[in-house]
């Protein structure tokens, strides 16, 4: 294979992703060419709505599946926490790149923090998640509904639609940007698979998959498959609030979740820790704090 045709979406985001992967991916496979398949997605097409209300997360997804499985592409670059927890049949995630930050920011105009915001500040994200946390914190809060790319967001936060939005820090970074922002650790529990990237390809195309795989790494292997698993276990989509992040060290991961019922009425968090040294063991213990975190929730709600 001396050409690699790999389907991405247009936003700006998605395109510094998709082209740092391949330039990485190049950089060990010299003499391969990178050419890129631009995708318009549905969830880039619908932006006056929040996700829960227009399909969930495969809104960003469906199109480029569509993509690899009629032969236009060879190898899709998704933000993980994008994708459903199930794969259109005929794919898999060949490589799990290193992960960027997991954090999500509180962006204001002048980096105040989250407890210095003034009482009633309107705050724009479209996550449910996001907004529970920070009602849990500051109930007083006017968290309101925000989508569109990371320049459209900080654009309504520069104009002052907004006292404060939230963003990824992944993204972030990605895009060189340094907004006045306060990293939200141990605020929020991140999106599942927040920060990392998947490497989508035909099951079939070995050679593809094992190109791609040049850049795999590991331990953000392990820790995905463990939040994923989160999410499957308790049928997660963009519906039902949830987070979780899973940390590996030598072997020994830490995990912690957050979960809520789907009208927002309760949300818990409880953590979980294991050993895990491979993707079934990954697994196991993303199911482990995802029972327990269901029983935590039937718990505070009798």
């Amino acid at each position: 294979m001396t050409t690699l045709r790999l389907a991405t979406r247009r936003s700006a985001l998605a395109l510094t992703q998709s082209r740092q992967v391949a330039a990485a991916i190049i950089a060990r496979t010299p003499g391969l060419t990178v050419e890129e398949v631009h995708i318009v997605t549905q969830g880039d097409r619908v932006t006056d709505r929040a996700l829960s209300e227009v399909g969930g997360k495969g809104l960003f997804v469906k199109e480029i599946e569509e993509a690899l499985l009629d032969g236009r592409a060879d190898v899709a670059v998704h933000s993980m926490k994008d994708l459903p927890a199930d794969l259109a049949p005929g794919l898999v995630v060949a490589c799990v790149p290193p992960r960027e930050s997991p954090w999500d920011l509180l962006v204001t105009r002048d980096g105040r923090s989250l407890d210095a915001l003034a009482r009633g500040a309107r705050v724009g994200t479209s996550s449910k998640r996001r907004e529970l946390a920070l009602k849990a914190v500051r109930p007083d809060l006017d968290v309101v509904m925000l989508r569109g790319n990371v320049d459209t967001r900080l654009r309504k936060l520069t104009e002052g639609e907004y006292d404060a939005i939230i963003l990824a820090e992944a993204g972030v970074r990605r895009l060189g940007l340094s907004p006045s922002a306060v990293r939200l650790e141990g605020v929020l529990v991140p999106a599942i698979a927040q920060g990392a990237l998947a490497l989508e390809c035909r099951a079939d195309d070995l050679a593809t998959a094992e190109i791609v795989r040049r850049i795999h790494h590991p331990c953000t292997e392990l820790e995905t498959v463990a939040e994923r698993a989160v999410m499957r276990r308790l049928g997660g989509s963009c519906v039902v609030p949830m987070g979780a992040l899973a940390r590996w060290v030598d072997g020994r991961a830490t995990l912690e979740g957050f979960y809520a019922r789907e009208d927002g009425t309760r949300a818990v968090r409880t953590s979980h820790e294991g050993s895990a040294h491979d993707v079934d063991e990954a697994r196991a213990l993303g199911e482990a704090l995802a029972d327990k975190l269901a029983a935590t929730l039937a718990a505070s709600s009798a």
